[in-house]
């Protein structure tokens, strides 16, 4: 079953349940317009060809006022917060960041009924909360990372020979970081091919050393809040970007990656290795978009030198501002946004969705599809070892004061004991600025 079949199968089986979800009658918003703010990229934009849909049923119109990637939405936000110019009302959240907006978003549970709301997974319902008020509807985007790669790269029998003579091993794919780091070096043919790539700035670097912190036994933070990664755990983490690094083994501009540069980099069939969330899943096969299609594997997450697996994971969704004038309406936005057919037509890409009759729907769907079934194996095993980002409204500063520091530690500017330490004073004194110890 090819890509576009199984997507007609699965909206098919999910189009007269979804629409009937929807909690607004026909013409109920008639002359309402809605101004919205949502994340933009690949992997998200096939779900806002469905807003046309709504605007047809209600009456209303969907003005999006910005789309762009969520650490720029963060920015905006903020400045948006700060300037008091919220005069839009529905906008793209994420489990990360929801903790640093307690009063931009209205509590969604007046508008919505008890049995739409049980139709989520109870889990990413409890992580949309701020206390008790839920502040987003979670969309068919959970997101914990497993590990593509180049078939192709280990059916190769000259590396099977090259690799077996360096180390001794068959080459099979990592199921360690070191063993990771290893290959990808090993696989290395700069500037033609690398072996791997990671995001190198924002909150994605923080977030990806943090899972390697924990995959390496340590956390990021002590239970007071107290950063904890200047530790053994931290510096082994820290120093498995660098030494990819130096050993060019990563695209001389990772530093200065994000998701999207990952996701054009491993669909160039050019990177041997990509650990990377599940939405790319039907990016990467799809010859249309990508070269590697065909040649995909994905398998569990490595673990590190602990025995624990990286896991850092959360989930997109939509939020209802305080201040909107129309709450109803931007609550039957969201709603229809995050129904069975809208995750039912995000999922058919990849991503993992956050309605437990999608799940049903989208396991059934992949039987009759190698690739399919493959991807969901491998991201339920990864789910399986999933963690949120710490729960502080105060993670994205911090991570903006620790990504510049592992930056001047992977371009070779400062040693790996010098960035952590600098960066774990910049977040105690920042911890303690806003009164958390």
């Amino acid at each position: 079953m090819n890509k576009r079949t199984l997507k007609a199968l699965l909206s098919a089986t999910a189009c007269a349940a979804a629409i009937s979800a929807v909690p607004a009658n026909a013409g109920e918003f008639d002359g309402v317009t809605l101004q919205a703010k949502l994340i933009g990229g690949q992997q998200y934009e096939a779900l806002y060809a469905r807003i046309a849909e709504w605007e047809a049923e209600t009456g209303a119109t969907v003005d999006i006022i910005s789309k762009k990637n969520h650490f720029e939405l963060d920015k905006e936000f903020k400045s948006d917060m700060a300037a008091g110019t919220l005069g839009w009302c529905v906008g793209s959240n994420h489990s990360s960041f929801a903790s640093q907006y307690p009063s931009l978003y209205t509590d969604l549970t007046p508008y919505l009924t008890p049995e739409l709301i049980a139709e989520y997974v109870p889990s990413n319902i409890a992580a949309s909360k701020i206390g008790d008020a839920l502040v987003m509807l979670p969309r068919a985007q959970f997101d914990v990372s497993a590990l593509y790669y180049l078939k192709s790269a280990y059916a190769d029998e000259a590396n099977q020979a090259a690799y077996k003579e360096k180390t001794g091993r068959d080459l099979t794919p990592p199921d360690t970081w070191d063993e990771y780091k290893e290959q990808a070096i090993f696989f290395t043919d700069a500037p033609n091919f690398y072996g791997t790539q990671y995001a190198g700035k924002d909150e994605a670097i923080v977030g990806r050393f943090y899972e390697m912190v924990v995959a390496e036994g340590g956390q990021l933070f002590n239970d007071d809040w107290t950063p904890a990664f200047n530790s053994d755990a931290g510096k082994r983490a820290l120093a498995w970007f660098v030494d990819l690094y130096e050993a060019g083994a990563v695209p001389p501009g990772t530093t200065s990656y994000l998701w999207d540069d990952l996701g054009a980099g491993f669909a160039s069939g050019s990177i041997a290795l990509n650990l990377d969330w599940p939405g790319w899943a039907g990016y990467f096969n799809d010859p249309e978009s990508s070269k590697a299609a065909g040649d995909v594997g994905v398998i569990v997450q490595p673990q590190g030198s602990a025995g624990i697996r990286t896991g850092w994971s959360g989930h997109h969704g939509f939020s209802v501002t305080e201040t909107c004038d129309n709450k109803e309406a931007g609550a039957s936005l969201v709603a229809f946004l995050t129904n069975e057919e809208s995750q039912t037509l995000e999922s058919s890409a990849g991503p993992l969705p956050t309605r437990t009759a999608v799940w049903e729907t989208v396991v059934a769907a992949a039987k009759d599809d190698p690739y399919q079934a493959e991807v969901l194996t491998a991201f339920q095993a990864a789910a399986s070892h999933a963690f949120p980002a710490p729960q502080t409204p105060y993670w994205i500063e911090a991570t903006n004061l620790i990504y510049p520091e592992l930056q001047a530690a992977i371009l070779g500017d400062k040693t790996v004991d010098e960035a952590l330490e600098t960066a774990s004073e910049a977040v105690d004194e920042m911890m303690q600025e806003n009164g958390v110890y």
